[in-house]
């Protein structure tokens, strides 16, 4: 009796931990939600405070992009950012990312309004880099399809930024 149930046990220990490798095993096929289409490989913060922590700890900037589902601006960037390999490559290796579908509220990433989208960068010493712009004088930090150019630009001048002021 003690020798059947001792063997009921383990074949039930059995079973449960080879589910919980099958359930952790799913877990971790699953797509980054956090990317919400804009880069599955990216590993994105879920908030501002914690895009905040790991851009001081890490010494990276931390890249902001505000948008929203419903935008067709949003969308048509998110599209181009998505495959463009240049970018998905800094973003992975380079920087701290964060995508965003409401305000924060540190008014210092809305500077000249909330629109979107908008991406803005703040560096390692948690100051809003106001002086890193897109081409538009009415919404400095938006960015169209068309402007990827400007905005890998944009990218690598935070990361100069970073090592000119260390």
């Amino acid at each position: 009796m003690m020798l059947h149930s001792a063997l009921a046990l383990s074949l039930l220990f059995i079973t449960v931990s080879s589910n919980l490798a099958i359930i952790i095993k799913k877990e971790k096929k699953s797509p980054q939600t956090l990317s919400r289409g804009w880069g599955d490989d990216i590993i994105w913060v879920q908030t501002y405070e914690e895009g905040l922590f790991h851009a001081h700890k890490s010494n990276k900037p931390l890249m902001v992009i505000h948008h929203l589902e419903n935008c067709q601006y949003s969308q048509a960037l998110k599209k181009v950012f998505a495959q463009n390999e240049e970018i998905q490559e800094m973003a992975q290796n380079n920087f701290i990312m964060l995508n965003l579908m409401h305000e924060t509220s540190d008014k210092n990433l809305s500077p000249d309004g909330q629109y979107v989208p908008r991406i803005m960068f703040v560096d390692p010493s948690l100051t809003v880099r106001a002086d890193i712009t897109g081409r538009y004088s009415n919404r400095l930090y938006t960015y169209e399809p068309q402007d990827l150019p400007l905005l890998i630009e944009n990218m690598k001048k935070a990361l100069r930024l970073i090592q000119s002021e260390l």
